[in-house]
């Protein structure tokens, strides 16, 4: 199963940028969607989740009122819209998902995209 993230790139601390997670072999509906993030010399973070009927969706304290997560089920497509970033933000960003609940521990997913990087610097 492929999940192909796209959005990331280099922009100014208060800035904003919207990453991308397509799969085209996947009926979304029926999987919580994630997205984590790996900085250099950090582990892995669980950022946000979607539930599979959207009824519920996790974030982080650092990214609360900040990022959104949000899914379009017909275009198999989920979004994290990431607003006024600072530079703590700077990492690797992954969308996973999984046929079930979201992972409490921010990282049990069946299926992980390659991520995309973003760096949050002047």
């Amino acid at each position: 199963v492929q999940l192909v993230e796209s959005g990331g790139g280099l922009v100014q601390p208060g800035g904003s940028l919207r990453l991308s997670c397509v799969t085209s072999e996947l009926n979304l509906r029926y999987y919580a969607i994630g997205w984590s993030r790996q900085a250099p010399g950090k582990e892995r973070e669980g950022v946000a989740c979607i539930s599979d009927r959207d009824v519920r969706t996790d974030y982080i304290d650092s990214v609360k009122g900040r990022f959104t997560l949000s899914r379009d089920n017909d275009k198999a497509t989920a979004y994290l819209q990431m607003n006024s970033l600072e530079p703590e933000d700077t990492a690797t960003y992954f969308c996973a998902v999984i046929n079930d609940y979201c992972p409490k521990d921010g990282a049990t997913y069946d299926f992980w995209g390659q991520g995309t990087q973003v760096i949050v610097s002047s």
